[in-house]
């Protein structure tokens, strides 16, 4: 259900032309491994562009920015799940997601550690949304089934 959720939201963004560049040009690629390597990079692209806008005092930037860390995150999950294989047969781009989505997890809770108080929520979206991509993915790859 999650899954349909995260593709009308991504519909929706690319109906309304709310897409940057960056996860536009991901979802050009025809290759679904590919797509989702892409759509991560735009990710870390993003999460440091919503880093240097918290330090400029840009709070409308900063969401925006991390809209579309967790847009990329569910684009890059998607593309996998349409791939139809078993991550723990063919780990190849499963296991390089789950390895950036750790690592995108990282840098967002040190981000939001870095942030005030206050300004912390517009990341807790974000944040659940990239652990709950992460868990999923390790999870396929440890127990088999395509999640």
């Amino acid at each position: 259900m999650g899954v349909r959720i995260a593709m009308a939201a991504l519909l929706v963004s690319l109906a309304a032309g709310s897409l940057h560049a960056g996860l536009q040009r991901a979802l050009l690629e025809p290759d679904l491994g590919k797509r989702s390597k892409l759509a991560l990079e735009n990710a870390f692209t993003a999460l440091e562009a919503a880093r240097q806008a918290y330090q400029d005092g840009n709070l409308d930037v900063v969401a925006s920015s991390a809209k579309e860390v967790e847009d990329s995150v569910n684009l890059a999950y998607l593309s996998l799940r349409q791939t139809g294989k078993n991550p723990r047969k063919s780990p190849k781009w499963f296991k390089a997601a789950e390895i950036s989505t750790r690592d995108l997890s990282r840098r967002l809770a040190a981000f939001s550690d870095d942030m005030s108080f206050s300004d912390r929520p517009l990341l807790n979206q974000v944040r659940a949304r990239v652990q709950l991509v992460h868990d999923n993915l390790l999870m396929g790859l440890m127990e088999g089934k395509p999640k």
